[in-house]
């Protein structure tokens, strides 16, 4: 399996949501949110999991919005944020109300401990596919001439530094918050021993 094997969704959301991505993301961000969606995908491919492509690959690019200036939140958490700018962007785009929720839904839950693939596949990938790319839990599941083609094509450029900045600041700020808790649960050494960084 190869980068190319994975086709990125070609719609007019899609389209809007790297825009905006590329806007608001530092060229770190914006590889670990496109790297994410190919994580993901990759793992759906390998597992036989049926998945919606368009909202795995809009959420990915909009999952860590809330960590950016112009859209953090100083009273919810970061991925809650996140999904609210995910669900106007979603109405922005004329989804109905139930695939905005979904969105919004996708992002809240990548940052759960684990989301149930049966119950939200889009879910599922992502939570999966940040875990990955953060911390590298289960980075040897995928070919590693996937991962080597993906990293080439999106390097890291100094994630591991980036992420753990911002998740202090969140966990600081936002003591009961996701980010908080895994700050606490040692993240930062997870992050920083990454396989994909060796």
């Amino acid at each position: 399996m190869r980068p190319d094997d994975l086709v990125l969704p070609d719609t007019g959301a899609s389209a809007a949501a790297l825009e905006v991505a590329s806007a608001y993301c530092s060229p770190a961000l914006l590889n670990h949110s496109i790297r994410s969606y190919l994580w993901g995908a990759a793992h759906a491919t390998a597992h036989d999991i049926a998945f919606d492509a368009e909202l795995l690959y809009v959420a990915a690019l909009l999952h860590d919005l809330g960590l950016v200036p112009e859209f953090d939140s100083h009273t919810v958490p970061f991925e809650e944020a996140g999904g609210h700018v995910a669900w106007v962007f979603a109405a922005a785009a004329g989804w109905p109300a139930d695939r905005r929720r979904r969105v919004s839904d996708v992002i809240v839950r990548h940052m759960w401990n684990r989301v149930d693939r049966a119950d939200d596949p889009e879910g599922h990938l992502l939570e999966y596919a940040t875990s990955l790319d953060i911390s590298g839990r289960g980075a040897d599941a995928l070919p590693a001439s996937l991962r080597t083609d993906v990293l080439e094509r999106y390097p890291r450029l100094g994630l591991p530094d980036e992420f753990i900045t911002c998740f202090k600041d969140q966990a600081t700020r936002k003591p009961g918050s996701a980010a908080a808790s895994a700050i606490a649960a040692g993240i930062t050494d997870r992050a920083t021993t990454n396989p994909l960084d060796g």
